[in-house]
């Protein structure tokens, strides 16, 4: 990336993290033609958790023993991570993609909001009100009372709320905690959730095609960790942010070219305005800043 600009990077760094989420996304769903839920994310937990643990070990930031305040937290987050794993996943699985990664972009909205409500960070009148459209939006996706509406897509919804709470306990551990670490700790949780979760249903023989989807899930995965971590560091990222909306632009795609779905007009809308609420937000956050 030499010559380019720092927010040049940062914006293609942003792209690439999205693209590999949502890329690993779509091998997990192609999974559920192979596996049960339980075995895919055990099998994709544990290959991500192996290469994080020899990642981490290898640049020396494995952590065990850490100060009780940043325990509690890191408790509370992997229980978060799981939650949100879990959630989403089994959405994933019965729904068209571009629907569950279009209601899961409301998951910066949900972190301001939960900010606010339990961190006391500052949330003005323009922005509360964009987070309050934002929901609208999803009501629009998910048409609850309907005969479009598809019940398990709640999940997917839930897992939001379980995303915001990772992520607020991630904002308050303290910084000299490495972030490999965290991810290591995370991924660790959902592959012992799943893993004993697993017992209880019947394993399916992992096919060529089942081992090249899980493979291509734990590559993507790790890809967007990877980008995630370098594009905090590059550029300014009230210009990066909104480059976190390509997920949905390759989700609509994936969904299309992989499963052959394409979301009707009040899905698209409904995504609009999550997406149009989520920009206005972190454009008003970005002149909070300023002027703060």
């Amino acid at each position: 990336m030499a010559g380019l600009t720092d927010n040049t990077r940062g914006a293609l760094l942003m792209v690439g993290a999205m693209t590999a989420y949502t890329l690993n996304d779509t091998c997990m769903k192609a999974l559920g033609d192979e596996l049960p839920l339980m075995q895919a994310m055990f099998l994709r937990g544990l290959g991500v958790s192996l290469i994080l643990l020899v990642w981490v070990a290898a640049r020396g930031e494995l952590r065990l023993s850490l100060p009780r305040t940043d325990r509690w937290r890191l408790a509370w987050r992997t229980v978060g991570e799981v939650l949100a794993a879990w959630l989403f996943l089994t959405a994933l699985f019965e729904i068209p993609i571009a629907n569950a990664i279009a209601i899961l972009q409301t998951a910066p909205l949900a972190v301001a909001l939960g900010a606010a409500l339990f961190l006391g960070e500052p949330l003005g009148w323009r922005r509360f009100s964009a987070i309050l459209i934002g929901f609208v939006g999803v009501l629009v996706i998910l048409r609850p009372g309907t005969d479009g509406f598809e019940p398990v897509a709640v999940l997917a919804l839930l897992s939001v709320l379980a995303l915001a709470m990772r992520d607020l306990m991630t904002r308050r551990m303290g910084k000299g905690l490495p972030s490999l670490t965290v991810a290591l700790i995370g991924g660790t949780g959902v592959a012992v959730f799943s893993g004993i979760a697993s017992l209880g249903v019947d394993w399916a023989p992992v096919s060529p095609r089942a081992v090249l989807l899980l493979t291509g899930s734990v590559v993507f995965i790790l890809g967007a960790y990877v980008f995630s971590v370098q594009v905090m560091r590059v550029g300014d990222i009230g210009f990066v942010a909104p480059f976190r909306y390509t997920s949905l632009v390759v989700a609509l795609i994936a969904g299309l070219v992989v499963f052959g779905d394409w979301p009707d007009g009040w899905t698209l809308l409904g995504s609009a305005i999550v997406v149009v609420t989520g920009l206005f937000t972190l454009y008003r956050e970005r002149l909070a800043a300023r002027t703060g």
